[in-house]
């Protein structure tokens, strides 16, 4: 598996996620490892973003700067 991510206009954590992983919830683990970049809700083309090893991933684990927009739309706020 590639150790990066370029995106492309549109997408959101939740979606980069499903596509990579094939599970939305690992979006958590995804914004944990790319901490400069929680300002984005939805990404222009380009960014490049690192991907978690597939061993750090965990349904359940939120960090504790998951973004409020994020957490209110999963049930986690």
């Amino acid at each position: 598996m590639a150790d990066t991510y370029i995106t492309t206009s549109g997408q959101t954590w939740d979606q980069i996620a499903y596509e990579v992983y094939g599970d939305e919830y690992q979006c958590g683990k995804l914004m944990d490892r790319n901490r400069d970049k929680l300002e984005y809700f939805v990404f222009s083309d380009g960014i490049v973003l690192q991907l978690p090893e597939q061993e750090e991933l965990s349904a359940d684990s939120v960090s504790s700067d998951y973004p409020t927009w994020r957490a209110a739309l999963n049930g986690k706020g």
